[in-house]
């Protein structure tokens, strides 16, 4: 198999792998703002009440969930395009442009960084909840399931596999994203290189033409003899 068609099926793969890991970040994370009525546990933080055991939360803008949910759906979307575009290329027995090539490279790049910031936010803001949850439970846990906040009327029973999920989802995704650029650069690098000799080839056929077309000087002709007569002696 050479090495296009290796390149081709690896980036299929990859983004095939990162399309289920974009849904392991979307679902969870949206499930967890449904149950906790639009609130989002990432950083949010409270004191729990000595009278009635209650925890009263000081909760965290919403935009850190907003934010993985919007680069999960990205994910998704990005995914699905290249997973048709590359199948489609695949099938046709074709390969994309080095414009292509180099479009995916800095999208992928763009990507990993988007990703990096969102595994971030839910690794800290999970941490940052679950510090305050190991305060009167003995681990995050086991604090899933207990009516903690009936003010709020959230519902914690899925909130820790939920948040697990997402983060695994984030980093999963990160990595997957890191493989994607590299293969992307590889392919890159194998345009750049067949330019070169496509170059190189041009350059030599050209001299070979103009040596050609020049005059070889490697058979010399006899010059003629002068025309002038001898002179008769008497």
């Amino acid at each position: 198999m050479a090495l296009s068609n290796v390149l081709l099926l690896s980036q299929i793969a990859g983004y095939v792998m990162a399309l289920i890991l974009s849904l392991c970040i979307v679902v969870p994370m949206s499930l967890h703002q449904d149950e906790f009525r639009g609130h989002c546990l990432l950083f949010s933080m409270g004191m729990w009440q000595e009278t009635d055991g209650q925890f009263t939360v000081t909760w965290a803008s919403q935009a850190y969930c907003n934010y993985t949910i919007f680069v999960g759906l990205m994910l998704f979307l990005v995914s699905s395009v290249q997973i048709y575009r590359l199948s489609m290329y695949m099938y046709r027995h074709i390969d994309s442009s080095f414009l292509s090539a180099f479009i995916d490279v800095v999208s992928s790049i763009i990507l990993c960084g988007f990703i990096l910031i969102a595994a971030i936010m839910i690794t800290l803001g999970f941490m940052t909840w679950c510090q305050n949850m190991t305060e009167r439970f003995p681990s995050c846990e086991v604090a899933a399931g207990q009516d903690i906040d009936k003010v709020d009327r959230i519902d914690t029973t899925g909130f820790y596999i939920e948040l697990g999920t997402a983060q695994f989802g984030a980093w999963g995704s990160f990595a997957t994203w890191v493989g994607l650029s590299v293969f992307a650069l590889l392919k890159l690098c194998r345009y750049h290189q067949m330019e070169n000799v496509r170059v190189s080839m041009y350059r030599e056929r050209q001299r070979l033409i103009n040596e050609g077309g020049s005059p070889s000087g490697s058979l010399q002709r006899d010059e003629p003899a002068p025309t002038g007569s001898p002179l008769n002696e008497t």
